[in-house]
């Protein structure tokens, strides 16, 4: 019988109490952004600051960085699971250790009440009213990057680490320049090829309340367990979990019909991903997805390659139809599919095609280094973001609502974050064309048969948690490392396809 090491029992109450901060801070969270009003947001923010602190608290005890030491000793009494949490809590006391304390509570209240001041800046069209909290976001972000970089590190890679470890700044460079090198060129050859897609259809009256029901419907037919789960509105869609047995998702509504339909099947994936963590691995620090990047394969592609796959249609348009016959009654299954992929360059990143999302995803990663690394003024961001739209996708926003403002990520502090989209998309192209080679995977869609693909990445993803990383897992599924060809040749041939265009 193997001895259990008494240094991670002493480890224990710890854990557990940190995770309780964290969890409470989660919860607080997600009801400023969905229920709580709006008067509440100062007093919240203080909520929010307390229980950071606690975390901060627990996490940077003397007590904590003494047992961790100890359970590094006894390493051979930990099973596979408390080593993965030691080592996650050592990269944890590393990263929070150097910051002050004060300042660590300052910036978590700064980002707390910052979302809703986004939220009504973007409503109002005002950027003016944004900048003052978004420069010291970035200050802090900068600060706390500085306080952590090792000899000869730069800031920026210091943050993306924070969200998919092995990619640096040198990294995506090469990665969003092969996009560049690919996409680019393919992109200018469909826009001209003189291939016509209505769309038009897919906007006007829908009811939100018809939206919910279809999205409550499409968001069960993929996978999201409403028992373990909910949904409900914010501003911008998101997901976030409490454990494997409460995970929320939100959407928002419009009068374009798919922009709710497929933001509901992206928040399904990433929630899928989290009703997928075992119960061994919940509520502790290996008890969440890989990565950011790995989060979002699994959201794109419950998103885009499954969702937008013509095969999937087959057993439900039906039901989409039902709920809107004055909208779309009229409108074939093979016309409805035409126009979901419609690519057409556009402003807004959670309404872009497939084929353009992530050139929207490079704009953010060039800012965020521009930001980070070589001090961009915040009053420029307007003007710069329009520029790179232009230079990038031939549009130019109106208004800072539809251009700079539109995302949540930069007022939570999450600079790192945007590649993780890019990247996601990647790796499950990557997962595609593997699991293409076991399984008949269109087949399967057109039966309805969602199950045995989200049962493939439940036993072979979801259920290891974090105790691999994106890389690892790629290597151990599909026998390769990270391989981004697999994404501009899932792209050009399907594009090419529809259009019918071949690429270089």
């Amino acid at each position: 019988m193997k001895k259990v090491s008494n240094a991670y029992e002493e480890l224990k109450p710890f854990l557990e109490r940190a995770q309780a901060f964290s969890t409470a801070r989660i919860l607080f969270e997600w009801d400023n952004e969905t229920l709580a009003p709006r008067a509440a947001e100062p007093n919240t923010t203080k909520v929010v600051g307390t229980l950071s602190g606690e975390y901060f608290s627990v996490i940077t005890d003397e007590k904590v960085k003494e047992l961790v030491r100890r359970c590094r000793q006894e390493k051979e009494s930990l099973g596979e699971v408390e080593s993965a949490v030691v080592r996650e809590l050592a990269e944890e006391i590393e990263r929070l250790e150097c910051i002050p304390p004060e300042e660590y509570r300052e910036f978590a209240e700064l980002t707390a009440g910052s979302t809703g001041i986004w939220a009504r800046a973007k409503e109002n069209n005002d950027f003016e009213s944004f900048a003052p909290v978004l420069k010291k976001i970035v200050e802090y972000s900068r600060k706390f990057a500085s306080y952590r970089a090792k000899e000869g590190q730069r800031l920026y890679d210091v943050m993306l680490s924070d969200y998919e470890k092995g990619f640096d700044i040198e990294t995506l460079d090469r990665f969003f320049g092969t996009l560049k090198e690919r996409l680019v060129p393919f992109l200018k050859k469909l826009t001209e090829s003189g291939v016509e897609i209505d769309d038009s259809f897919l906007t006007g009256d829908y009811k939100e309340e018809d939206q919910e029901a279809v999205g409550r419907f499409f968001a069960e037919y993929v996978g999201f367990d409403f028992d373990r789960g909910v949904m409900a509105v914010s501003a911008h869609p998101f997901t976030t979990n409490l454990h494997n047995k409460d995970v929320r998702i939100t959407t928002s509504y419009n009068n374009r019909v798919d922009d709710s339909l497929f933001s509901v099947i992206h928040e399904s994936g990433h929630g899928i991903y989290e009703m997928g963590i075992p119960d061994e691995l919940t509520q502790t620090l290996v008890g969440q997805g890989a990565s950011m990047g790995m989060h979002e394969s699994q959201s794109r592609f419950f998103e885009n390659i499954i969702g937008r796959n013509e095969a999937f249609w087959i057993p439900v348009y039906d039901r989409l139809q039902k709920q809107f016959p004055g909208e779309l009654g009229d409108v074939s299954a093979e016309q409805f599919v035409k126009a979901i992929n419609k690519v057409q360059p556009s402003l807004i990143r959670t309404q872009a095609d497939e084929l353009t999302y992530s050139l929207h995803v490079m704009i953010r990663y060039e800012i965020e280094k521009m930001l980070i690394e070589e001090g961009l003024k915040v009053e420029k961001l307007p003007e710069i973001w329009a520029d790179k739209y232009e230079e990038y996708l031939g549009v130019r926003p109106r208004n800072v609502s539809e251009g700079v403002l539109q995302d949540i990520h930069w007022s939570q502090g999450s600079f790192g974050y945007f590649p993780s989209y890019a990247l996601g998309s990647a790796f499950g192209a990557q997962l595609y064309y593997f699991m293409k080679g076991k399984m008949d995977f269109e087949g399967l869609l057109k039966k309805g048969d969602i199950k045995t693909i989200r049962e493939f990445l439940r036993e072979n993803i979801h259920r290891y948690g974090k105790l691999e990383t994106s890389r690892q897992i790629l290597k151990r599924v599909t026998g390769e490392d990270f391989d981004p060809g697999y994404y501009t040749d899932y792209l050009t041939e399907k594009y090419g396809k529809l259009y019918g265009i071949k690429a270089e």
